[in-house]
């Protein structure tokens, strides 16, 4: 049986007023020309949203949100997922039919972007073969309501995070420009070139911009929330939730082997556009 003192000294460590806030946490991904600015937000967020959409990767989603579900015990939190409609969002590619295979998984929205949660204080973008689905000729397909949506909701967000190569989806929602970002680098040129006005940094695991986090393919996700969660709640929390999924953590932005791999440099933003 835990004695009383052991109960009030675990009570005190879970107190959200005993949670230490970072007013000028680590920033990344600054060049000369255009530098990242640091962040100035320091409220403590609260209301999460995910967005989905059909061919997701799977880890963009769940990784960050796997980090969130153990602060969650500690920290209050709310979860709001948001997709076109409430029909489950399938995490299927063209590729399963290739295959002739039925290996997918859904997830259930609980918004959607015509009737989002209000009071977002941070709003997560995954990445996935989803996101080709900008340049189908069948409109319906098209993520058009998922952009319209990052912009129309970016202005009221403590905070904005991408995995992968959704920071495709932020770019064309506008939100990336003048700012430096990354992404995933087997999809780097082809991301950087929705966001002409962005400075697209090659050798990086994560980008923090102002209150925009990018993050590179699929597993820097992971670290980029790490990042996010030591930049508001302190470094101890986020070790504590990275040694507690034996998660071996990057923890400097350019730990990046990626960008070599694949002969990438920095794309700068285009003068006129």
């Amino acid at each position: 049986m835990v004695s009383l003192k052991r109960q009030l000294a675990l009570a005190m460590m879970l107190t959200p007023a005993a949670i230490s806030v970072s007013a000028s946490p680590t920033t990344s991904g600054g060049h000369n020309n255009m530098p990242a600015r640091a962040l100035t937000n320091t409220s403590v967020p609260v209301r999460f949203g995910m967005v989905l959409f059909p061919a997701f990767t799977p880890l963009d989603v769940f990784g960050p949100l796997d980090m969130l579900n153990s602060f969650s015990l500690t920290q209050p939190l709310e979860l709001a997922l948001i997709a076109k409609t409430l029909d489950p969002v399938t995490t299927r590619l063209r590729n399963h039919q290739q295959a002739n295979s039925n290996f997918s998984q859904s997830v259930v929205p609980t918004h959607t972007f015509a009737n989002p949660p209000a009071d977002l204080d941070v709003l997560f973008v995954p990445g996935g073969a989803g996101t080709r689905a900008v340049k189908s000729p069948d409109p319906e397909l098209r993520l058009t309501e998922l952009i319209a949506y990052i912009r129309t909701v970016y202005p009221s967000l403590k905070y904005l995070v991408s995995v992968c190569t959704g920071a495709q989806l932020l770019a064309q929602a506008g939100v990336l420009d003048g700012r430096t970002a990354t992404t995933n680098k087997a999809a780097f040129n082809s991301t950087a070139a929705f966001g002409p006005r962005t400075y697209w940094k090659a050798h990086a695991r994560w980008v923090v911009d102002g209150n925009i986090y990018t993050s590179a393919g699929v597993t820097a996700g992971i670290d980029a929330t790490l990042q996010f969660i030591e930049d508001i709640w302190g470094a101890e929390r986020a070790r504590s939730i990275s040694a507690g999924i034996e998660h071996v953590r990057h923890l400097t932005p350019d730990d990046d082997p990626f960008s070599a791999q694949f002969g990438l440099v920095d794309i700068p933003p285009v003068e006129q556009v």
